[in-house]
């Protein structure tokens, strides 16, 4: 049994490291706030919007499982115009979503270690550290890293919510019924936020399918259709099993208490890790402490490692180079090349653009949200195209999912541009 358990963690890899990049801020921050402000009144857009996106966070993986290469090739395929709306997506993005990831995990390390250092620059310091680990590291090592970091904070959060279940029912606070309204502006761009970066930004699905090529080089040998798809959803249901128990935790531990989540990152990861200590016990700190900056580093690492990697990707196929030294040589440099912009791009937002970490998450996650049907439907065309065999294309009941989650990504980002701008 141990044995077997054993051969599955060890054939978990691109799952786990989708797992590492989305547990993050849409689930240590977004999640746990929509609990402890509106309680369990939106518990059920969690699985909603999970199902909604699926079929574009499954193309990912599935692309490389059945064509051996990243899904970047298909957008090529399509027309050099859906490679560049991707880039230029990814180029406008990710340094504010690298900033939000970034502050976090500087937020919690300074409660952690009760540092007086402005949040600023000690994200300043996580992202070069982060950045030196990149620089000089592997995928090997990222992925060795993830399926540790995972898993003890999915045990640790499972274990903390079940702790506060078996509470007395007088232990728990009492309060009026949550209100929420499509039309109230503070609770639609809340909404907003929430599912813009749930589980992940629609960027994610082609993380996932570059991180799946890389696993298959770095293996020496590609996973079939059937081994990418279970690694797939482990992490895809793992993940939005670990926000709905966020988003419990905030309900039952801080909603109705008189105390609302605070704006400022230090304050916020206090409350975070009291989540826990509350229900488990003060000796837990620590260990939970380490467990949500460990699970922010992962985020911080992952998203770091994706954004040039991506890119370097999309030159490579522009220039249409062959495999080779010559091509590893190059990409290492385009690579590393994209590295040093995100970190200078993030390092200035951290100097002058940022006023609150609330404010810096809420723009990164709404922007994810309204750039999401965009991605989704050049996933659907890719998976419909030139590039997938005809018995490898989505059945029939596949597209006409795949449709209708377009149409409502298309509809939820129309509704909060009409109810930010216009209303």
């Amino acid at each position: 049994m141990l044995t077997k358990f054993n051969q599955i963690i060890k054939n978990l890899g691109p799952g786990l490291m989708y797992a590492g990049a989305a547990v993050g801020v849409s689930h240590l921050v977004s999640s746990t706030k929509a609990g402890a402000v509106y309680g369990f009144l939106l518990l059920l857009f969690i699985p909603l919007i999970h199902v909604i996106k699926y079929p574009f966070y499954k193309f990912g993986p599935q692309y490389t499982a059945i064509t051996g290469k990243n899904i970047l090739h298909g957008y090529h395929a399509l027309g050099k115009w859906a490679l560049f709306t991707y880039m230029g997506m990814t180029l406008v993005t990710m340094c504010l979503i690298q900033s939000a990831v970034t502050i976090v995990t500087a937020s919690i390390a300074l409660k952690i270690f009760g540092s007086s250092l402005p949040a600023n620059y000690a994200a300043i310091i996580v992202l070069l550290l982060a950045a030196g680990v990149l620089f000089f590291g592997k995928y090997s090592l990222l992925d060795k890293v993830m399926k540790v970091v995972i898993l003890t904070l999915t045990v640790t959060t499972i274990f903390a919510l079940l702790s506060v279940l078996f509470k007395a029912p007088g232990g728990f606070h009492e309060a009026e019924a949550p209100i929420f309204s499509f039309g109230n502006v503070k609770d639609a761009l809340f909404l907003a936020a929430f599912l813009g970066w749930m589980p992940a930004p629609m960027d994610i699905t082609v993380w996932h399918s570059v991180w799946s090529e890389e696993a298959n080089r770095s293996s020496g040998k590609q996973a079939n259709v059937k081994q990418a798809m279970f690694d797939f959803k482990i992490g895809y249901i793992g993940t939005a099993c670990l926000a709905m128990c966020f988003l419990a935790l905030g309900a039952l531990v801080m909603y109705g208490s008189g105390e609302a989540p605070s704006p400022k990152g230090t304050v916020f990861a206090g409350q975070l890790i009291e989540l826990y200590t509350d229900s488990l016990g003060k000796w837990a700190y620590p260990v939970i402490g380490v467990a949500a900056l460990a699970t922010m580093i992962s985020t911080t690492l992952t998203c770091l490692d994706a954004y040039p990697r991506t890119l370097d990707e999309s030159v490579l196929i522009l220039k249409d180079e062959k495999e080779g030294n010559e091509r590893k040589s190059d990409s290492k440099n385009i690579y590393r090349g994209f590295l040093m912009l995100t970190i200078i791009g993030t390092i200035m937002i951290f100097l002058f653009f940022m006023k609150s970490m609330g404010q810096l998450i809420t723009i990164a996650t709404v922007v994810a949200f309204v750039s999401a049907p965009v991605l989704a439907l050049i996933n659907y065309l890719v998976m419909n195209g030139k590039t997938i065999d005809q018995e490898h294309k989505p059945t029939p009941l596949m597209k006409t999912w795949s449709l209708l989650s377009i149409s409502c990504l298309f509809i939820f980002s129309a509704w909060y541009v009409w109810i930010s701008f216009i209303k």
